[in-house]
C-alpha cells in the first residue's frame, strides 16, 4: 500500500511540474538530443531526404521525436516495475520495446527506400522503351518532356526537374547526372550518359546512337523479366512451404489430440 501511496504522491508532484512547466520535456529532450545524438544512423538523413524529398523536414526534430518516444518507453517500463516488482522478463521486454519506439521510424524510412528502389529497378526499362520511341520522332529534350505525361509516377517529379534546368539553357551533362541520382539504380548512371550523347549527335549519327540506346533497353527490360519472374517463383514457394508447414501442423495437433483421448479411455 505504501509503494501505491508513494507513485501517487510522485504523479501528482509531476503533474504539478508539468502543468506549471516547472519541467518541460521538449526542453529536456532538445536538451539531451546533442548527446544522444551519436546514436543517430549515418544514413538517417539521407533516409529522410529521399522519403520527404518534396517537403521541408526538420532532420532534428524528426530525431527528438524518436528520442521522446524511447525515454517514454523506459519511464512506462519504470513505471510498471514499481507497480508489479521488480521482474527481469518485465524490464527486457520493456528494453526491448523502447529500443523498438526508438529504431521504428528509421526501420520504416528504410524499407521505403529499399522498396522505392526496388520499383525504378523495375520500371526504369520500361520507361525508356518509351522514351526510345519518342526519341526517333523527336530531339531528346522534346521527347524528355513528351514522355512525362506516360511516364510512371516514381519518375514524374525527377523528370520535371531534369526538363526544367535544360529548358533553362542548361546544355551540360550535369541535368541528366542529377536525374541519375536521384533514381540511383544500377543501371540509371549508364543510360543517362547514353542519352545524353544521344541528344549532342549529329541527325547523321543519329540512327546508329539509337540502335545502340535500343540495344541496351532491350537488354534492361530482360533483366527485368528475369527479376520478376524470380520473384513470383519465389513467392510461389514460400506460399508452397507455409502451406506445408500449417499442413504438417495441423495432421501433428490431430495426432496429439487422437493420442490423448485414446490414453483417456
Amino acid at each position: 500500500m505504501n509503494i501505491y501511496l508513494f507513485l501517487g504522491i510522485a504523479f501528482v508532484v509531476i503533474f504539478i511540474f508539468f502543468y506549471n512547466k516547472v519541467f518541460d520535456t521538449k526542453r529536456f529532450v532538445r536538451d539531451v538530443s546533442p548527446f544522444l545524438k551519436k546514436l543517430m544512423e549515418k544514413d538517417y538523413e539521407f533516409y529522410i531526404n529521399v522519403r520527404y524529398a518534396d517537403q521541408d523536414i526538420d532532420v532534428q526534430k524528426m530525431f527528438e521525436m524518436r528520442i521522446r518516444n524511447f525515454l517514454a518507453g523506459l519511464i512506462v517500463t519504470a513505471a510498471l516495475l514499481l507497480l508489479m516488482g521488480f521482474n527481469i522478463i518485465y524490464l527486457v521486454a520493456g528494453i526491448v520495446i523502447s529500443v523498438y519506439l526508438f529504431k521504428d521510424q528509421y526501420i520504416k524510412l528504410k524499407g521505403y527506400y529499399k522498396r522505392r528502389i526496388h520499383t525504378i529497378d523495375l520500371m526504369l526499362p520500361y520507361y525508356l522503351k518509351g522514351l526510345e520511341i519518342l526519341v526517333q520522332h523527336y530531339t531528346v529534350p522534346i521527347a524528355l518532356s513528351r514522355s512525362i505525361e506516360t511516364a510512371p509516377d516514381v519518375f514524374k517529379p525527377g523528370l520535371r526537374k531534369m526538363v526544367a534546368k535544360i529548358e533553362e539553357g542548361d546544355s551540360s551533362v550535369q541535368p541528366y547526372l542529377d536525374f541519375a541520382n536521384e533514381y540511383p539504380v544500377r543501371d540509371s548512371l549508364r543510360m543517362m550518359r547514353l542519352l545524353y550523347r544521344l541528344s549532342l549527335g549529329s541527325q547523321e549519327d543519329k540512327h546508329k546512337q539509337i540502335m545502340e540506346f535500343s540495344k541496351t533497353v532491350s537488354s534492361l527490360q530482360n533483366k527485368a523479366r528475369e527479376i520478376k519472374y524470380q520473384e513470383r517463383l519465389e513467392h510461389i514457394e514460400k506460399q508452397t512451404m507455409i502451406m506445408l508447414v500449417a499442413t504438417g501442423g495441423g495432421v501433428l495437433a490431430l495426432l496429439f489430440t487422437s493420442m490423448t483421448v485414446l490414453m483417456n479411455v
